[in-house]
């Protein structure tokens, strides 16, 4: 699976300064006007992953090569949109392009202007506060309207008056549809609406519903605020976060706690674009220089496959590639085979596997096989991040 991330913001935050910055290009056309983004950008970006070059390098050994096996990284897609103003869900400025572009996305990277540059208009942004309230009022308003319709279709309205439906989960359905309606109704922030019952996930997840998208808000800062101690969050400490999120007691819940910040970043957008035309020795001695760990970017990837609950696994094919592929958290092995190829899901017998820590201590396959460490998994396997995994599949 690819993970689709979209930029959003009032006009004139640095969306498209931060998607340049993030293809390490400058692709996007940045300007001081409203609407400079009209269409929306789209670019692929591969995840940094260190395990991969590593992997390669035990691969080039084994297999007695001259260089490197190809490494396909995992990639995300990021998608530039073009700026939000008040009445959007009405149809003002771009708003009905701006809202159907973000029905698309997966996770969404919410840009707030915390800079002052006379150079760069206002374009309607006043302070982070203000902007982010009219982002999610736009978002909330036009999650109205759709639910006003889900609502009056025959079965909800079935549902709702007790008359039997060919659905058995109807009225779960219809339930949970008035009960976000009637929290929206009242001004309330979605938060993360949690549904414990397995057989309505799925459901609720195709829904057509802007506010109940996981958001990283990122705050676009100037170069004279840039604080290493705001650019060094602690992943560790976003992830318990996470993981404190889902444990949820009752069927369904509203949770409309912040996150302390552990869903917010700081970035310089300006000089994450700047960082991108330098070579990666340059890029890594300036950071430094600030005391700063690791880029924004790669921080700001990292947030996002936490808030989906995305890991990676990882393949080998000896001299062809050494590749990261994309699941859930919690994905079984035919699965996680079935997203190489859909067929291999059908067709999966077993899983060969090893952790990427276990295969690097052995220095190779043939090393950790005589140590017994490469272990044999069935379909009821769950497939762990970093497991190294060859899949065994019949014709």
């Amino acid at each position: 699976m690819s993970l689709k991330v979209g930029i959003v913001g009032l006009p004139n935050v640095g969306k498209s300064t931060l998607f340049n910055a993030l293809l390490k290009k400058r692709v996007a056309l940045s300007a001081d006007y409203p609407f400079a983004t009209v269409e929306p950008n789209v670019g692929v970006v591969a995840v940094s992953d260190s395990r991969l070059e590593r992997l390669a390098e035990l691969v080039k050994l084994e297999e007695k090569i001259d260089q490197l096996p190809p490494i396909v990284p995992a990639v995300v897609e990021f998608v530039d949109i073009a700026g939000l103003v008040k009445g959007a869900h009405q149809g003002a400025g771009l708003g009905n392009q701006f809202l159907s572009h973000i029905r698309e996305v997966d996770v969404i990277i919410h840009v707030l202007r915390d800079f002052e540059d006379e150079n760069v208009a206002r374009a309607g942004a006043e302070n982070p506060d203000s902007d982010k309230l009219t982002v999610e009022t736009e978002l909330a308003l036009s999650d109205l309207q759709t639910l006003e319709k889900l609502i009056a279709t025959p079965s909800f309205a079935k549902a709702t008056e007790g008359k039997q439906e060919k659905d058995p989960l109807a009225s779960q359905k219809a339930e949970i549809l008035n009960q976000i309606k009637g929290e929206l109704d009242q001004g309330r922030s979605l938060g993360k609406y949690q549904i414990a019952d397995d057989r309505l996930r799925d459901w609720f997840s195709h829904l057509p519903l802007l506010s109940i998208k996981p958001v990283l808000y990122v705050y676009n800062v100037s170069e004279a605020s840039i604080s290493s101690s705001a650019y060094n969050v602690s992943e560790s400490a976003i992830s318990e976060h996470l993981e404190g999120e889902k444990n949820v007691a009752t069927p369904s819940r509203w949770n409309n706690q912040r996150w302390n910040g552990k869903n917010e970043m700081v970035i310089c957008a300006k000089l994450e674009e700047e960082l991108a035309d330098y070579s990666e020795a340059e890029r890594m001695e300036y950071l430094q220089s600030l005391g700063i760990k690791q880029t924004g970017l790669e921080r700001l990837i990292t947030v996002a496959y936490q808030l989906l609950d995305l890991i990676s696994f990882l393949t080998t094919t000896g001299k062809k590639e050494v590749r990261a592929w994309t699941i859930k958290k919690g994905t079984k092995a035919p699965q996680a085979a079935g997203v190489i190829h859909t067929d291999f899901e059908k067709s999966f017998i077993r899983a060969q596997v090893i952790e990427y820590g276990k295969l690097i201590e052995a220095g190779s396959y043939g090393a950790a096989k005589q140590k017994g460490w490469i272990r044999t998994e069935g379909k009821e396997y769950i497939v762990q991040d970093g497991d190294v995994i060859e899949f065994l599949v019949g014709s």
